[in-house]
């Protein structure tokens, strides 16, 4: 190992002694001219003669374009950002760049942009996602009210989350544990109570159970995004590996799968909801194969959505009614019948268009929508629209639950192919498998038998468990003598939803309360031994360091105060704003550097956490025209703010306030008028460390040399 890796650093010094853009070119025809990978790695050759036949044959590509479609292929992919629909911006909330994210990355011309795309990311204000991937949420159309569950891999699921306020909710899946804690941390930049993010195989997630009026019901979800795992061909453009490693055995492995997944989907949803397969592949037998096989078990309960209409601007290429299947060694089949009983456990017979032309043309299959990179500079994409008009088939009997709120289902029947039983056909049927079953009998127990309010993972018995074991969630009970000090310290309102109110240890003491909606308690609570939960909820309030000394032992966390704002009555600051630059840009403020009007709400208050706020004046249309909410801290002598470092500078970037940025150093500079320095940020850990220590809350150490009381403004 140690030769290897002195090769490896020897290596690496070689490459980075070479001239800039003297890259290797790759065998067969690269250029080395730079625009391949960075560190000297050669150029991956942008060719897949199987690739081409492949799509030629299936004639995807309408006539006369198919030099301009792998011209488009071969391109890098341009940069593309949208900005947070439900944080009440106008309209024109995506945008499209014709820059690669390389180009953002390693231009100096570009420094300042790509920072300013970087830290509004990460607080939230847009999102840095490809174009296509903008699209199904969009035709999800979904509505405040509205329960959806959905399992798309990267940032589509935060796109979901903006249309829906406490209202409804969102459960984010995924099968992958360590994406899971990404996806928290995408989650957790909306600042929303009402995201749950579990972590299932999405073709065996289980039925869960609501209580309606005192009664345990199924829930079913009014729609549900189904961004399932493919191939992903589409992708060409910014993942270049797809080209080397492209074979259509890829899309035979992962149809069972994908029709799997759709299956479970379309169970779980309501009637007259709407759900919407997606994915980042062309290839038919991945598409319109898998839809056409849902279509046809479904016996008309479910149909195709028209929706040309519902997105104007979007250029589309209907659905195919017609297409073969390719084996990797480029072998055809037009139809089941062709294909060698030697083929059987490789090719199904969903995989191939209905025989029965009526069939056919009843299911509309060119409602389905593909998206081809050279029509608008995208990446390749699929989608279909699916509506349910009454249960499937299998399912006429609605779901029952029993006592101990378990909802049990029939069993979707499994019809063996022509050839007799094979590997596809053995296993179990979606949200039935050996889990499910199981816990049906087994789970009753556990359930009966819970500790009131307090939520964890479900036993190994009844579900494998991958990844790290998770903290339970445990709601505070009513008689906690934890609540009423923060209750009488900010006021609260008497509506205030206190039962809502969780945190994620059973022993020692609570650090942090997290807030989850109404909706999400239900499920919480009467589903915590089926689901594997990772996270939900959003953060409200903090232990204080050596918190015991304040009349309140929490502070306020600027993740949840949007959220808690409203039920606030009590140590609210309203400050102008120029004392809202003063608090961001410098990190104790003493009270002689503010305003009159902030140092005349703060003198008389005690110590301990406080709300600054900020109105605009209308009459003043040239200033700041949105209300900003901040957590601070009330000290001694100075006021200081508990705001994340990337938040604090979108404020300033709103008041007009330079952001510069050095490439050597992690700390921004904040320039306006000699301000300088700037408070360090509130919980920057990654995700997953929710239990990490917080920072001292009391400003009034860092003060040690200033006298115990200040004077106030002149």
């Amino acid at each position: 190992m140690g030769r290897r890796a002195r090769s490896r650093r020897l290596q690496q010094q070689q490459q980075r002694q070479r001239p800039e853009g003297a890259a290797d070119g790759a065998a067969g025809g690269g250029k080395g001219n730079g625009a391949g990978w960075e560190g000297g790695y050669p150029e991956i050759v942008k060719e897949n003669k199987l690739f081409e036949r492949f799509y030629q044959e299936l004639k995807i590509v309408p006539e006369g374009e198919w030099d301009q479609f792998m011209e488009a292929l071969r391109e890098p992919l341009p940069a593309t950002l949208r900005i947070t629909g439900y944080k009440r911006y106008p309209e024109e909330l995506a945008w499209h760049t014709n820059l690669s994210r390389k180009i953002l990355r390693k231009s100096p011309q570009l420094e300042k942009f790509h920072q300013f795309l970087v830290s509004e990311t990460e607080s939230g204000n847009i999102s840095r996602q490809e174009a296509v991937s903008m699209v199904p949420p969009l035709l999800l159309n979904a509505q405040p009210h509205h329960k959806v569950p959905c399992a798309p891999p990267g940032i589509v699921r935060g796109l979901l989350s903006e249309a829906l306020p406490p209202f409804g909710f969102v459960i984010a899946n995924d099968v992958d544990n360590k994406r899971c804690y990404l996806l928290v941390h995408q989650a957790k930049r909306l600042s929303s109570p009402c995201i749950m993010v579990v972590n299932h195989d999405a073709a065996s997630i289980p039925r869960l159970s609501i209580e309606v009026n005192g009664r345990k019901e199924v829930l079913f979800y009014d729609r549900i995004l189904c961004d399932v795992p493919c191939s992903g061909d589409g992708t060409m453009r910014k993942n270049i590996d797809v080209w080397r490693k492209w074979t259509p055995l890829h899309s035979l492995q992962l149809h069972g799968l994908q029709l799997r997944i759709a299956t479970r989907g379309a169970e779980q949803l309501v009637e007259g909801g709407r759900m919407v397969y997606s994915t980042c592949s062309l290839n038919p037998i991945e598409d319109e194969a898998v839809i056409a096989s849902l279509l046809e078990k479904s016996e008309g309960a479910l149909e195709l959505a028209d929706v040309s209409c519902e997105l104007p601007g979007l250029k589309w290429m209907p659905g195919l009614r017609h297409w073969k299947v390719m084996t990797k060694d480029g072998h055809w089949f037009a139809e089941w019948d062709e294909v060698p009983h030697s083929r059987h456990t490789q090719i199904r017979p969903t995989m191939f268009p209905p025989k029965d032309p009526e069939k056919l043309q009843a299911m509309h299959l060119e409602r389905c929508l593909r998206i081809l990179p050279h029509h608008q500079n995208t990446g390749g994409f699929f989608v279909a629209v699916l509506v349910k008009k009454s249960s499937m088939p299998w399912n006429k009997r609605a779901p029952k639950v029993n006592l101990q709120g378990v909802a049990t289902e029939p069993r979707a029947p499994v019809h063996p192919s022509p050839a007799g039983p094979s590997e596809l056909d053995s296993k179990p049927v979606p949200g039935m498998g050996a889990a499910e079953t199981t816990e049906t009998s087994e789970g009753l127990e556990s359930n009966g038998n819970k500790k009131d309010g307090v939520c964890g993972p479900p036993p190994s018995k009844k579900m494998k468990l991958f990844g790290f074991k998770e903290d339970p969630f445990v709601f505070i009970p009513e008689d906690d003598p934890l609540f009423p000090p923060i209750q009488k310290f900010y006021a609260l309102d008497p509506s205030f939803p206190r039962t809502n109110l969780l945190t994620r240890t059973t022993e020692g003491k609570k650090r942090q309360l997290y807030m989850v909606s109404k909706e999400l308690r239900n499920v919480l609570l009467n589903n915590s031994e089926r689901m594997k939960v990772i996270n939900t909820g959003i953060k409200v309030w903090c232990r204080n360091n050596g918190g015991e000394e304040f009349d309140c032992a929490f502070r306020l966390a600027q993740e949840g105060i949007y959220t808690l704002y409203p039920f606030i009555n009590s140590r609210i600051i309203t400050v102008p704003l120029e004392d809202v630059k003063i608090l961001l840009t410098q990190e104790n403020p003493f009270f002689r550097k503010l305003s009159n009007e902030t140092y005349g709400q703060a003198k008389d208050m005690a110590k301990g956490s406080v709300v600054l706020k900020y109105e605009p004046d209308p009459a003043k249309p040239d200033t700041l025209q949105c209300p900003i909410v901040l957590c601070g801290w009330r000290g001694k002598a100075s006021i200081r703010t508990f705001v994340p470092k990337n938040e604090r500078l979108h404020y300033l970037r709103m008041m007009g306030l330079e952001v510069l940025a050095e490439k050597k150093k992690e700390d921004t500079d904040l320039t306006n008028e000699g301000a300088a320095g700037s408070a360090p940020p509130e919980d920057e850990g990654s995700a997953e460390q929710e239990q990490a220590a917080e920072p001292a809350a009391s400003p009034d150490a860092s003060t040690g040399s200033s006298p115990a009381g200040a004077a106030p403004p002149r």
